[in-house]
């Protein structure tokens, strides 16, 4: 029987320490933007999306492009990438929403071009316009334009951290068998299924307490929660196709900022089209 190391096992208590300290050292930081100013809020995704389009594009980048391009303190695209979402997200919080998509798909086209010429993967750089600018729509959108802008968000924040936390509890106490070992070898079903339900009793307990339909909301947040577990598939896949294993090293004990965020990602972006799109009440009662 194989003994783990004392050094191995004080290695690991540590960065789970230091992962859940910082986790929720963001979560408090995220909570009170959220319901402190929708122009702050919006500010703050924009120097997120900075920060996740500089990982993007270095971890797309051609090998030949890489050595030029690691002395540089911000690529030309990452320039694009962040100008077309900033004028993007402007335009949405000044409720001009047709030139908010304008504007990333200025972008998007932009992107491609520069890397075309370049040999640079140009369908991976332009695609992280969208990757990056389309998330940081949704969550803008959701926190201005409904008229508990704030309550929205929040929800959604509970149902992706719940996720993510549930995922990592039952994954490393459950273990068995993986649900994709060639893309994420760490993700097992235990995980999943045990991440889904931690966010169901999470939400639950939050529509419960404004007095709204609870087991709705349960059954919502079980299924909804797959949309954050398919994002954090998603980012695996590319950093399985580059050959990285963390996007980055920004944010102690989670690695990069798309690290931290790939779950919110595509969560957003399915809410957004719930509740603009078949016009859902994320809050299942009250004026969403």
């Amino acid at each position: 029987m194989t003994q783990s190391h004392p050094g191995n096992i004080l290695r690991s208590g540590s960065e789970t320490f230091l992962r859940v300290l910082f986790g929720v050292f963001l979560a408090i930081i995220a909570i009170a933007l959220v319901f402190y100013s929708a122009h702050w809020f919006a500010a703050v995704t924009v120097v997120m999306a900075l920060l996740a389009a500089r990982e993007w594009h270095r971890l797309v980048r051609s090998p030949a492009q890489r050595a030029v391009a690691d002395h540089q303190p911000i690529h030309l695209q990452t320039i694009i990438t962040v100008a077309s979402i900033a004028c993007a997200v402007t335009a949405l919080v000044l409720r001009v929403v047709p030139a908010a998509f304008a504007f990333l798909a200025i972008g998007t086209a932009a992107a491609y071009v520069m890397a075309q010429q370049r040999k640079d993967n140009p369908l991976w750089h332009a695609g992280g316009v969208l990757y990056i600018g389309l998330p940081s729509l949704a969550l803008v959108g959701l926190r201005v334009f409904p008229a508990q802008g704030a309550l929205v968000v929040l929800g959604l924040f509970l149902i992706v951290w719940a996720t993510d936390t549930g995922a990592l509890v039952f994954g490393k106490l459950i273990g068995g068998k993986k649900i994709a070992p060639r893309i994420s070898p760490g993700k097992t079903w235990a995980g999943t299924i045990g991440g889904s339900i931690t966010a169901a009793v999470v939400f639950a307990a939050y529509i419960a307490f404004f007095g709204f339909n609870a087991l709705l909301a349960m059954v919502y947040a079980f299924v909804f929660s797959f949309a954050a577990h398919g994002g954090d598939l998603f980012e695996s896949l590319v950093k399985r196709r580059f050959g990285t294993k963390d996007s980055g090293g920004l944010i102690p004990g989670h690695g990069g900022v798309l690290d931290r965020m790939d779950s919110m990602f595509a969560a957003s972006c399915v809410l957004a089209l719930l509740v603009f799109g078949l016009h859902l009440n994320p809050l299942f009662g009250g004026h969403a």
